[in-house]
């Protein structure tokens, strides 16, 4: 249910209850084909989302980058924190999640396409340069130097001021720090996820900052 801004209105408790049940369902059997796309076995908690949003650099003007958004958890978190659905990109690989999301949010620009390969998934989106980039793709099977190198080509496409944020289950930094291209920083352990996790905090630094598309 959303109000005329295109901002969800809150739903009865009922509603949202069965919505994240069924969310927990469709998400586990999506993980149980196919786990290497997902980053998650299920949805990320209220909390959680609050917290990556805000620790993302959203008061900055400009458009908002979410990549891998699910089925919205972390898409609602932004709306109910005041950002602008106009604002938002959301780009989904999942194609029936994708579907889900353009229903729930109309008024985001949800694109069903890869978010690994932004120069063709943004061709026609429109914005290229964002205030903020929320990431929640699996990036397990890539070498650490293939992550150092996809971050940095994400970093190019941060406004100035911009930050990336990152869902994780990991203990240490999933993209390990470059000198001179970034720093890492995270949140506080979010134990009421499901597993606990932490928001990872990343911050161009030096060049970075002014390479651009």
């Amino acid at each position: 249910m959303q109000d005329q801004s295109g901002s969800p209105t809150p739903n009865p408790p009922r509603d949202r209850q069965n919505e994240r049940q069924g969310d927990l369902l469709r998400f586990f059997g999506t993980w149980v084909r196919n786990p290497l796309t997902l980053g998650a076995v299920a949805p990320s908690s209220a909390s959680y989302c609050a917290a990556m949003v805000a620790a993302s650099t959203t008061g900055i003007e400009g458009p908002v980058l979410e990549l891998g958004p699910g089925l919205g958890v972390v898409t609602r978190a932004l709306l109910e924190a005041g950002v602008a659905p106009s604002r938002i990109t959301s780009i989904e690989y999942e194609p029936e999640f994708a579907k889900t999301l353009q229903r729930r949010f109309p008024e985001v620009n949800v694109i069903h396409g890869d978010g690994f390969d932004l120069d063709k998934t943004l061709r026609d989106a429109g914005a290229t340069r964002f205030a903020t980039i929320l990431f929640a793709i699996p990036i397990v099977k890539m070498a650490q130097r293939e992550r150092q190198a996809l971050f940095a080509r994400y970093f190019a496409r941060l406004l100035p001021g911009g930050n990336l944020t990152q869902l994780s289950y990991l203990w240490t930094p999933p993209v390990k720090p470059v000198a001179g291209l970034f720093e890492v920083s995270s949140s506080p352990i979010v134990w009421d996820n499901i597993p606990p996790a932490r928001v990872w905090i990343y911050t161009p630094t030096g060049s970075s900052r002014t390479s651009g598309h």
